[in-house]
């Protein structure tokens, strides 16, 4: 089978690692993948599987801009040189682009929806879902037929899936040989890596951590990401007295590394589809605590394999986490539990099997 996978870029983030993930296990699958977006800084790691990319300027949120009806003679006569079976789109602006190569070329597409959107009246007139859409969490599927009156019978829930062979469970002497070389001392830490944005909760994540931060003065919060929140957050710490306690790491390199010699994983998210760094935690058996929203109660079961609060509590976050520094038996037991409950549910033969399963599907319905 060939596809033509369309995002809007390449960069590190929660679509990319998705594609990551997907464009491998197809790849073992016999599949030949196209990757058609902006480009980005991951661009490499594809090539390096065997994904065959077509770069194009997709750099835009509207999706009425003219940079997505420029590309479309180009990746009309792509598609139809290279035989193409099917055309999967994984943003707006993309699965717009989708709508209107499936026009012109009688190829199938099909979409993927990674998270919650806003009800704009653009997306009644001209959804664009595709003959398929898959949602990556039992909370995106629930959005999309509740909010945007999408058919339930064209939505499959397919999560994302985790490739456990890139994360460990290293021991005290790995943990400090790795944090040596990312000059990182010997303190607590507790942390997330996550791109710098509102959605994302670092500030409220800060503001827990400065209620806990004298009752454990052996203990470091570290944020881990790019992002246009920096600037704020940096001055939030600044006014919470905790420069010296707080630790920004401006990059999207070496996220497993830096999983590794976390000590406890905090997700204060204002919305999530499913939360991939969640699962990339767990899966490098770290205690997580998170905000009970979106499909984030879908990877977590409170108090079995994790811990769930409300979303923009600081107070309750602060609560959590002092259970989890206080409390090792509670903290070793969700170390154990949370990657066997990845493993189990969450795996990258499981995703990409079912993805395949679907696109299947959708050509048996073309014929």
């Amino acid at each position: 089978m060939k596809i033509l996978l369309l995002t809007t870029h390449i960069n590190a983030g929660g679509i990319t690692s998705y594609l990551l993930t997907l464009c491998k296990g197809l790849i073992k699958n016999n599949c030949q993948v196209h990757l058609v977006s902006s480009g980005g800084d991951k661009e490499q790691q594809f090539l390096d599987m065997g994904v065959k990319l077509f770069t194009i300027d997709l750099k835009t949120k509207s999706e009425l801009s003219l940079k997505i009806y420029w590309n479309i003679p180009r990746l009309r006569r792509y598609i139809n040189e290279q035989n193409i079976n099917i055309i999967h789109a994984q943003t707006r602006v993309t699965q717009v682009l989708a709508f209107w190569l499936s026009r012109f070329t009688n190829i199938i597409f099909v979409s993927t929806c990674h998270g919650f959107f806003k009800v704009r009246l653009s997306r009644k007139i001209f959804p664009c879902w595709g003959q398929g859409v898959i949602a990556v969490s039992s909370a995106v599927q629930e959005h999309l037929v509740r909010d945007f009156k999408i058919d339930s019978k064209i939505i499959s829930l397919i999560p994302n899936g985790i490739d456990l062979t890139q994360f460990s469970i290293l021991n005290r002497t790995e943990k400090l040989q790795i944090r040596k070389r990312l000059d990182l001392g010997d303190d607590v830490l507790i942390g997330l890596t996550a791109r710098l944005s509102d959605v994302k909760g670092q500030d409220i994540l800060i503001k827990a951590f400065g209620k806990i931060a004298e009752q454990f003065p052996q203990a470091k919060l570290i944020l881990v990401g790019k992002g246009k929140f920096e600037s704020s957050l940096r001055k939030l710490a600044d006014s919470l007295q905790l420069n010296d306690r707080i630790i920004f790491r401006l990059t999207t390199e070496n996220i497993f590394d830096y999983l590794a010699v976390l000590d406890v994983f905090v997700a204060p998210s204002r919305q999530e589809g499913l939360g991939l760094s969640i699962l990339e935690a767990q899966a490098s058996g770290l205690p997580v605590i998170a905000s009970r929203v979106g499909g984030i109660p879908g990877i977590i079961e409170d108090g079995k394999t994790g811990l769930l609060v409300e979303s923009e509590n600081p107070e309750a976050l602060a609560i959590a986490i002092k259970r989890i520094l206080s409390e090792t038996a509670l903290a070793d037991q969700f170390r154990q539990t949370a990657r066997t409950f990845v493993a189990e549910n969450f795996s990258e033969q499981q995703m990409v099997e079912k993805t395949l399963e679907f696109y299947n599907a959708k050509q048996k319905i073309k014929k």
